[in-house]
């Protein structure tokens, strides 16, 4: 009998010992953090720049440090990509985590020798309280997979470029390196189709028990894995199995970067029956949260990891000089943009996430959206945890199971008042489309009341559904260049830039 899950057991006991002493004492925590941040970078140029030698509490940073996306800090950023020293943060950073979506192109974040152990470190003490709450760590003999980008780095000015997923890869600790999955080789595959079929033929007759990934792109490799499944079957005369069957060990998914309730119906018919699952929310940026328990809602939110937070509402995020919640002032249910000061040289810097808070002690959060992806094309102001609820209520007692979906204001329709369009590829489509289109309606009214209001009105009528056909998002997403790695689909838009290409397809 193996003796690693005995030994994850006591590992995973004094990781959340560990925890606890941060955790209980939250404002403590961020109070150090903050002091250790500006003492740190006191002497750079952003520091000189803002007078960090005269911050003495989180008002004097307020005052002198503005919120800034990445645009605002793109000068300093130019600066230290040309390869000069102590710019952000003192010396050179390790790596540039390189992300798409900003209007100048490429983004370059950058990771430090202080930042990036915690990227490591987050993700497997997910993994620990996991082990810790429930007591299962018989999934640690079997094989792991991280559906993730490739892992070769470009270098830049003499600093190392390419997607936090392939950076992270090459910190895989040894003795997980036996059990980890896809090869190297198979890894390196930067064609997502391609690579997701090698792992398919890689992975098929292994002893999977955990499995890592956005869902939709997990949900990719099921499909692919079911098909070749459905394939040796015919070969063999005999039936077909799922997932969960194929791999009879798998137990764990873990998963990031987007809510896995509107998939949950879709993955439990992929695989067959039910799984735990861990949610994890990493950026570039930082990591910044995991679930801690399986019980509880939300995920806990790391105070002491190089990483100090302010909240704006979000409803008031585009006023003149909206007021920087600390910690000890936010408040259960309200819609936050989150602020972040890192140790990897980020100031006041907005990653554009929106954040609700579900529990104070501790601290744990949920993910709502983003600030750039909402619908007030009428004053609605609807988010993308407001939509992704309503669906979800709107799926329950029936058997639609849904592969993706967004929605788009409609506001010249050709005829009638306009509306909310929702595009959405059905897995297995509901009897009648007018009923389901009036039930979601319905939920997502109770949702949002400026919506209900402008249904009340006649200002909008009834949402309308537009089914997109098998694979539509995934030929979107190949033809903007976006297929695969840590790309997701935008469960929002203001305008109808995708849904004029989802009406092409």
């Amino acid at each position: 009998m193996s003796l690693k899950p005995f030994f994850a057991k006591i590992f995973a006991k004094k990781i959340y010992q560990k925890t606890q002493l941060w955790a209980r004492n939250p404002i403590e925590t961020q109070r150090s953090v903050f002091e250790d941040l500006i003492r740190q970078a006191k002497n750079t140029k952003f520091g000189v720049d803002h007078h960090f030698d005269q911050i003495k509490t989180v008002e004097d940073f307020a005052k002198k440090v503005p919120v800034r996306d990445y645009e605002a800090l793109k000068p300093y950023i130019d600066r230290v990509i040309k390869g000069e020293e102590n710019i952000l943060w003192k010396g050179k950073p390790l790596y540039f985590a390189k992300t798409s979506g900003t209007t100048s192109g490429a983004k370059y974040i950058p990771l430090t020798k202080e930042s990036m152990p915690f990227h490591i470190e987050a993700a497997r003490n997910a993994i620990l309280h996991y082990i810790h709450e429930t007591g299962k760590a018989d999934f640690v003999n079997g094989k792991m997979i991280f559906l993730q980008g490739s892992p070769i780095l470009e270098e830049k000015n003499g600093i190392k470029l390419g997607r936090l997923s392939g950076i992270v890869a090459h910190f895989v600790p040894k003795y997980l390196q036996k059990n980890r999955m896809p090869s190297w080789k198979t890894n390196c595959i930067d064609d997502w189709e391609t690579k997701v079929n090698a792992i398919v033929e890689e992975t098929f007759d292994q002893n999977m028990t955990v499995i890592s990934g956005i869902p939709s792109w997990v949900q990719m490799y099921f499909e692919k894995l079911n098909q070749k499944e459905k394939t040796r079957a015919e070969g063999e005369l005999s039936e077909a199995k799922p997932v969960g069957e194929i791999f009879k060990n798998f137990n764990l998914f873990i998963y990031g970067g987007v809510n896995y309730e509107p998939y949950r119906a879709k993955f439990e018919n992929l695989i067959g029956r039910k799984v735990d699952s861990i949610e994890l929310f990493p950026a570039s940026e930082g990591f910044f949260a995991y679930q801690d328990s399986q019980k509880e809602k939300g995920m806990l939110l790391l105070l002491n990891s190089g990483i100090f937070y302010e909240f704006i509402k979000s409803d008031a995020f585009y006023t003149v000089n909206p007021k920087r919640h600390t910690l000890g002032e936010v408040e259960l249910g309200v819609n936050y943009v989150l602020i972040i000061s890192t140790n990897a040289g980020l100031w006041g810097y907005n990653i554009g996430d929106t954040v609700q808070f579900t529990s104070l002690k501790p601290y744990r959060v949920i993910v709502s959206g983003r600030i750039k992806h909402y619908i007030s094309a009428f004053g609605e102001h609807v988010i993308g945890k407001e939509v992704e609820s309503a669906l979800q209520e709107a799926l329950i007692g029936t058997t639609i199971r849904i592969n993706e979906f967004t929605v788009a204001p409609q506001i010249t329709p050709n005829e009638g008042l306009p509306y909310h369009e929702w595009f959405i590829e059905f897995e297995n489509e509901p009897e009648d489309l007018t009923v389901f289109a009036e039930t979601l309606d319905y939920a997502m009214r109770k949702q949002n009341m400026y919506y209900d209001d402008l249904i009340v009105g006649k200002v909008l009528r009834k949402i309308v559904i537009t089914q997109v056909v098998k694979n539509g998002f995934q030929e979107y997403m190949k033809s903007i260049g976006k297929l695969g790695g840590q790309n997701k689909m935008a469960r929002l838009s203001n305008d109808r830039t995708i849904a004029d290409l989802l009406n092409k397809l």
